[in-house]
């Protein structure tokens, strides 16, 4: 029995305050307080483990305790005297140290932790030092000397903390008002008195995240797959991290056959995913914006020059998704070619361009990262060597400086592996990394705008600062620039470069698009009618189990209004271009999108955008293959749950819950002999008195 009001004393200002907000007059909303802004950690599965959190089925409680610096984790671990605590972390403290500590012990049913502002300026990555180890080109059978990161360790400040299995729930407090309100309730009513405990009634919390799946992918998708052939009404466990990667091509190629085999075709390669040790928090601005948002402004110069469609080898722009779960998408797109399901083959390809990590330069620099292992082959070493020579050429009189990362690098963690995995492919990876990542939040919540110092002034209106060219948007278009003409250099291209030139004005609009709000008024006028309702406020870029998510359809829709053409269709033409002859559906897809606002009104002028930009299956083909052991593709899967909730309360001491539980059940019975005694006499309390001037006949 949770108890508040006269039973447990006075309830706090705060709770009062926060209380009123809710409306309504139910039993439930005058003791609990829902706290609405919040983010939780969940379970994710491999092949061979689980990793995350969970709560238990009815979800977990306890007394709250705050922990802002590590002597206060005592109280917890050992001094006080109500366990189990839930406890309000500061973020400053969410470290691996800190977590196994609390790990070990019984006396912690749960953790809600407060983001640390400013971030932490050690840095915080709950990622791996070794990302993607095992799914990667390097092996005991390739380059053996490279495999686990024995050269280079990537990500050194990778704690692991993302791939540990907690078993109580972490919630991250993603609003500094609801956090407040938790703290005060502690100060009224959980602070120490006097180096002794404090007295009831006490703030308590509960949260809520049971995980449906358990052990592993291969445990989880078999009950799953058993459900769905024996069950009515089958209850899936887990779901398998999907979405879809999104390509378009410089000259259009038909999506339905194949290109021919003499054709080449440059592949140009960025992820789009990102992660972080909580569910759908992953702003990801120098792990994956900053480099697709690079790609983005590049395809968009590259369209611009007037003779693309005479060069001599075709360009894939290409945005790969579920990088981070050990290559979702690329290991897909090489399954797909290999089983000629694509319109590539692997023997369409030339070569390889990808960016990764590109916003964090020092002195400008950014470093050229090849395999040495392949270079070992000579007619691979001559086509490296040529494509290094260009991209070094293509910066000469500008702000970027390209270098050689060394012949005795290994590449850092990449989609160009995938593609290696299955053919020797000249290929190069641009990073602002020699050998550790320069990103001291890779993975993290802290891998914000603020990150890759994107600064606005004071004052502006949203309208002003998606317009506003930062810096940062300045150096990316640099990039841009020197990659949009090394590619042109690359595929054939003789004219002068000097003309192909990104836009920083289109970075500074997809950077704050990506980073900042997606719901702004450039992003509204690009996207169709009837998918408006992706336009959240906070982007994030998670890969999640149900797709397209919103970064998928926003950089398709990106994509395709900077490279594509507007052309004169109806609306009916647009959306059924197979009816109209001469649109070449084969090669083209055809967009009706939203458009402007018109001038002082609330009506848009829509319009029909053509385009080679299409979305292809990012789905592990260990799926596919029901492989879900699989050593050699991508296992993550994601477990269902039924309900993700947070609330705080006070609550009663354990005495007075039995008093009143004795008391209720006394009055009950009370009640019940009253009732019998009552019903029996019924007869004489209840009977009709004779009126005594009544005359009998």
């Amino acid at each position: 029995v949770r108890l508040v009001g006269r039973g447990a004393g006075p309830a706090s200002p705060s709770l009062g305050l926060l209380r009123g907000s809710c409306q309504g007059n139910s039993v439930e909303r005058k003791i609990y307080i829902p706290l609405n802004k919040t983010a939780p950690c969940v379970r994710l599965l491999n092949a061979t483990h689980q990793i995350g959190c969970q709560s238990s089925i009815s979800g977990d409680t306890g007394v709250i305790h705050v922990v802002e610096k590590e002597e206060d984790l005592n109280w917890v671990l050992a001094d006080g005297p109500h366990p189990p605590y839930m406890i309000l972390l500061d973020g400053n403290l969410f470290n691996r140290r800190v977590m196994l500590q609390l790990k070990g012990t019984s006396r912690v049913s749960g953790l809600a932790v407060a983001i640390a502002k400013p971030s932490p300026p050690q840095g915080f990555s709950p990622g791996l030092k070794c990302p993607n180890d095992g799914f990667g080109v390097y092996s005991k059978d390739y380059g053996p000397q490279f495999a686990h990161c024995n050269n280079t360790v990537w990500n050194p400040l990778g704690s692991g903390l993302s791939y540990e299995d907690f078993d109580f729930p972490i919630f991250l407090l993603e609003d500094a008002n609801e956090t407040q309100v938790i703290k005060q309730c502690y100060q009224d009513h959980n602070v120490p008195r006097d180096g002794s405990g404090p007295e009831y009634p006490l703030c308590a919390m509960q949260l809520f995240s049971h995980m449906h799946a358990v052990t592993s992918t291969v445990t989880c998708m078999r009950r799953s797959s058993l459900q769905s052939t024996f069950s009515i009404n089958p209850e899936v466990v887990c779901d398998p991290l999907l979405d879809y990667n999104v390509w378009s091509t410089l000259q259009p190629i038909n999506s339905s056959g194949k290109v021919d085999a003499e054709k080449e075709v440059i592949i140009v390669a960025t992820r789009i995913d990102s992660h972080s040790f909580f569910w759908n928090i992953a702003p990801g601005a120098e792990s994956a914006v900053s480099s697709f948002v690079t790609h983005l402004a590049a395809a968009e110069a590259l369209h611009k020059a007037s003779d693309v469609h005479l060069l001599q080898r075709n360009i894939m722009f290409t945005f790969f998704q579920g990088e981070t779960f050990d290559y979702i998408g690329s290991s897909r797109m090489v399954y797909d070619m290999e089983k000629d399901k694509f319109p590539l083959r692997l023997d369409n390809i030339h070569s390889f361009v990808e960016m990764n990590q590109v916003a964090l330069r020092n002195a400008s620099v950014l470093w050229m990262h090849t395999d040495p292992v392949s270079r070992l082959n000579k007619s691979v070493e001559v086509q490296v060597r040529i494509l290094l020579d260009i991209l070094s050429n293509s910066s000469v009189g500008a702000n970027v400086t390209l270098q050689e990362a060394g012949y005795s690098q290994p590449l850092p963690p990449s989609s160009f592996q995938r593609f290696l995995r299955a053919r020797h492919i000249p290929g190069v990876v641009l990073t602002d990394h020699r050998t550790a990542f320069q990103n001291r939040y890779y993975q993290s919540m802290y891998d914000t705008p603020e990150n890759i110092q994107m600064q606005y002034p004071e004052g502006l209106s949203p309208e002003e600062t998606l317009e506003y060219v930062t810096d940062t948007a300045k150096s990316l278009a640099e990039v841009a620039t020197v990659v949009a003409r090394a590619l042109y250099r690359l595929a054939g291209g003789a004219n002068n470069t000097s003309a192909i030139q990104a836009d920083p004005k289109t970075v500074s609009r997809m950077l704050y698009g990506f980073l900042i709000k997606m719901n702004n008024s450039w992003f509204q006028s690009i996207i169709k009618p009837d998918i408006k309702g992706i336009l959240g406020d906070v982007p994030q870029h998670y890969v999640a189990v149900s797709s397209p998510v919103n970064t998928t359809y926003l950089v398709q829709y990106v994509l395709a209004n900077l490279t594509g053409t507007v052309v004169n269709l109806t609306k009916e033409e647009c959306l059924n271009p197979e009816k109209t002859p001469s649109s070449e559906k084969e090669l083209y897809e055809y967009a009706w999108v939203q458009g402007s606002l018109e001038p002082n009104s609330t009506a848009r002028v829509p319009y029909c955008v053509r385009s080679t930009v299409r979305l292809s299956k990012a789905l592990s083909p260990a799926f596919e293959l029901r492989q879900w052991g699989s050593t050699e593709y991508s296992t993550w899967t994601e477990s269902r749950w039924k309900e993700i909730r947070a609330r705080i309360f006070l609550v009663a001491s354990k005495e007075l819950e039995i008093i009143t539980l004795v008391v209720g059940i006394a009055i009950l019975i009370f009640s019940l002999l009253t009732t019998y005694f009552i019903n029996a006499k019924a007869d004489v309390l209840f009977s009709i008195p004779r009126d005594p001037g009544a005359v009998a006949y």
